[in-house]
C-alpha cells in the first residue's frame, strides 16, 4: 500500500540546520511530481519546494530560496528537504506530497497524496 512517511523534525535554535526525510513505499518517487509543504498555526498551508521530471526541475518559495534544498536518494526511494539557516518563521508542521504538477511558486492547491508530517520548531 502506498505511503509517504516524514521524519527528521525537531526543536532547533535559529541559524541551525535540519534535514527532513520523506520515505516512499508502494510508489516510485521518479514517477510523480513531489513537493514539501508546511502549515504554521493560524495560517494557510504553504508550498515550500517541489521537484519534477525525476528531480531534474526544482522550484522553491521565495522565503526559502538559498537556504532550503530538495533532493533525493534514488536507491532508498526517499526525498529530503535540507533546511539551513533556520529562522523562527520557518516553524511549522512539514509534510511531503505527490501527484500534482510542480511549477513556479510551489502551489499547495490540488495535491492529493500526502504524508502525515513532522513538526519543526525554531526557537531560542
Amino acid at each position: 500500500q502506498a505511503q509517504l512517511v516524514e521524519s527528521g523534525g525537531g526543536l532547533v535554535q535559529p541559524g541551525e540546520s535540519l534535514r527532513l526525510s520523506c520515505a516512499a513505499s508502494g510508489l516510485n518517487l521518479d514517477d510523480y511530481p513531489v513537493g514539501w509543504f508546511r502549515r504554521a498555526p493560524g495560517e494557510e498551508r504553504e508550498g515550500v519546494a517541489c521537484a519534477s521530471t525525476a528531480f531534474g526541475t526544482k522550484y522553491y518559495v521565495d522565503s526559502v530560496k538559498g537556504r532550503f534544498t530538495i533532493a533525493r536518494d534514488k536507491a532508498k526511494n526517499t526525498m529530503y528537504l535540507q533546511m539551513n539557516s533556520l529562522k523562527p518563521e520557518d516553524s511549522a508542521f512539514y509534510y511531503c506530497a505527490t501527484d500534482v504538477r510542480c511549477q513556479e511558486g510551489v502551489s499547495s492547491i490540488g495535491w492529493t497524496f500526502w504524508g502525515r508530517g513532522t513538526q519543526v520548531t525554531v526557537s531560542s
